[in-house]
């Protein structure tokens, strides 16, 4: 797994891309702590790359979704792919998580 983040203002984007799994979501627990500040609450975290992600995965998600809801921020997932949107839909994340087709979609959800 790889993983990336930039800035757009007060937004940090995320990218991650390969498999999120057991192995790897500790990875991205991580680096996703490292990049919540006070003044950094808002977040995409684009999917569109993401090959795989198991249930070690969507807890990492879940996770970071509860950490930046209790710090009053917000979180929205980018550009699925298939198989990954498949198993959030099967999961039921879709109705945890808010889900936009693309990353300008969601950035402007945020902005």
């Amino acid at each position: 797994m790889e993983i990336n983040s930039r800035q757009l203002g007060t937004i940090t984007i995320i990218e991650v891309t390969g498999r999120m799994d057991a192995v790897t979501a500790p990875a991205f627990d991580k680096f996703f702590r490292e990049r919540m500040t006070s003044d950094r609450l808002d977040f995409v975290i684009a999917l569109n790359r993401l090959e795989y992600i198991s249930s070690a995965g969507l807890r990492s998600i879940l996770m970071a979704a509860k950490q930046v809801k209790a710090r009053n921020g917000r979180l929205l997932l980018a550009g699925l792919s298939d198989a990954v949107a498949e198993v959030f839909n099967l999961s039921g994340f879709n109705t945890i998580v808010r889900i936009c087709e693309n990353e300008e979609a969601a950035l402007q959800q945020l902005r």
